[in-house]
Order: C-alpha cells, then sequence, then structure tokens
C-alpha cells in the first residue's frame, strides 16, 4: 500500500502529493518536508507552497 493513500494534510485534511523532498497539499498551499525519508507532518514545519516549489526546482537544476 502506498503511503500517500494513507496521509492527509494535518492542517486541512487535504490530500497530499509527493514532489521533490516535499508532500504538498494544493488545498491549503503549505508544503511538508520529506527529512531522510520520514515526512514531517508538523504544521509548525510546513513551509509555504510557493517556497517549497522553488527549492525543489534549484535542487532539479543542481541534478
Amino acid at each position: 500500500m502506498d503511503l500517500l493513500n494513507i496521509l492527509a494534510c494535518p492542517t486541512c485534511k487535504g490530500p497530499l502529493t509527493k514532489k521533490g523532498s516535499f508532500l504538498l497539499c494544493n488545498k491549503c498551499s503549505l508544503a511538508f518536508p520529506i527529512q531522510e525519508g520520514v515526512p514531517n507532518l508538523l504544521p509548525e514545519e510546513a513551509w509555504p507552497l510557493k517556497k517549497a516549489q522553488k527549492a525543489c526546482f534549484r535542487h532539479t537544476l543542481k541534478l
């Protein structure tokens, strides 16, 4: 079973999608970091969605 089928955004309970090293919630525009393979779903650790998308894009360019 895929973990994304079980997890939900802790803030709005919306679905999460994986993008780079983040789990994204498009419903409330938050991105939760994945650190050492473990999703950090603490709302106070979430990034604004646009900031996370920029970080993912920069990481992709470095590869």
